[in-house]
């Protein structure tokens, strides 16, 4: 059982997970900046779901690129966790997390998290090439984020009405759209490919472990 963190927006989201898939999952939007929310909601998913904390296999939390406060209080707290517990921690861009989700459309996929001021933290996953590296993330606008020359592309993550109708204003059939509830980022995908990391024995190193915040 391990238990995954992802603080990297204005939407905070927890999850549980074990060899079956997810155990449960919770989402909410911190008005808080995650200091009051975060380990009251921890402490409530353990106790619906009757695990203790020394229970847990492993810990995971998202990396960002997303909210400089957010981020250091996920990573705060997941290092916390697995120092009390002696439990391995690993790290995951948030961005990878986005595009996993939505990687059965097996198309060009423009992963995205608000950054405020119109702007966003995005990338392009191809489903025919490896993943780009955090390093490779843009801090832009969405009138730079078209889709490959001559496909079509998906465009996924943290979009609001007027995002959407911007998308399709700009790149008409050329960009698809997933449905608004799927823009939500799930913490249970954050999990996943947490797991497969931690199943392959890969673990992070507690002290050296940092956030990734958006390019200037």
């Amino acid at each position: 059982m391990i238990l995954a963190i992802d603080t990297a927006s204005h939407v905070a989201g927890i999850a549980l997970y074990d060899a079956d898939g997810v155990r449960a999952e919770h989402s909410w939007t911190s008005r808080a900046h995650h200091t009051v929310d975060l380990m009251p909601n921890i402490v409530t998913l353990l106790d619906q779901e009757g695990i203790a904390a020394t229970d847990l296999q492993g810990c995971v939390v998202g990396l960002g690129p997303g909210s400089f406060t957010g981020l250091r209080i996920g990573l705060s707290v997941a290092k916390g966790l697995a120092f009390a517990q002696g439990i391995p921690l690993v790290g995951v861009p948030s961005l990878h997390a986005v595009a996993h989700a939505h990687r059965v459309w097996r198309l060009p996929t423009w992963a995205l998290i608000a950054a405020g001021r119109g702007r966003f933290a995005g990338a392009l996953f191809r489903p025919d090439q490896p993943w780009p590296d955090p390093t490779d993330y843009q801090l832009t606008r969405l009138d730079t984020l078209a889709p490959p020359e001559g496909q079509t592309a998906l465009y996924a993550g943290e979009l609001t009405a007027a995002d959407r109708a911007r998308i399709q204003a700009l790149w008409g059939d050329r960009a698809i759209l997933t449905a608004p509830a799927a823009g939500l980022r799930r913490t249970g995908y954050l999990a996943e490919l947490g797991w497969q990391r931690l199943s392959a024995g890969e673990v992070d190193d507690v002290d050296a472990l940092a956030p990734i915040y958006p390019p200037m």
